[in-house]
């Protein structure tokens, strides 16, 4: 018994005096600066707001008022090359836009663009940004992406191409920082 406690009062002291050598990073090592590439895509966004197949669907609204504030959209959006119905589809666009702000209609969206044909077929690039609908013009983040643009940032140029009730198409100008 005694050897025992003598035994377990010297591996306390023994375990008392190891540091712990544990770490959350790596050494930070330099990009090579050759590798980074710049990429400009072009494309149009086509979203459609209601009838047999809806792109944009509300999942959630406050109860609070009757104002958009607080809603939620889940969106599955069609990319295209062009404007028009019958141009080239080069993709989606999936993600959540919540509708934030009081008295105007801002979106607070995330979304990842992920490209289905072409050079950049199995790559995407994701968007969270504030994105202030109502204006004609805007700028939200790149802050991501997968694929061919893998660690990507940069910015989209947003302009509102068309509006209705039904239908929003989107001319999104994006230059995207990858490696």
């Amino acid at each position: 018994m005694k050897g025992t406690l003598v035994l377990t009062w010297f591996l306390m002291v023994c375990l008392s005096k190891v540091t712990v050598q544990s770490q959350y990073y790596s050494q930070s090592l330099p990009y090579d600066t050759k590798a980074v590439k710049v990429t400009h895509l072009h494309f149009f966004l086509h979203e459609t707001l209601g009838g047999k197949n809806p792109t944009a669907v509300e999942v959630a609204q406050a109860n609070i008022s009757s104002l958009p504030f607080g809603t939620l959209y889940a969106i599955d959006d069609i990319l295209k090359i062009g404007p028009e119905d019958k141009t080239e589809v080069i993709g989606n666009a999936q993600g959540l836009a919540l509708m934030v702000g009081g008295n105007t209609t801002t979106g607070v969206m995330y979304v990842d663009f992920g490209f289905t044909t072409g050079k950049f077929n199995g790559s995407s690039i994701s968007l969270f940004s504030r994105n202030p609908i109502t204006e004609t013009e805007r700028e939200v983040a790149v802050v991501g992406g997968r694929g061919k643009f893998r660690m990507a940032k940069g910015f989209a140029l947003l302009k509102t191409y068309f509006l209705n009730a039904t239908t929003v198409i989107v001319d999104f100008n994006v230059t995207v920082i990858h490696y």
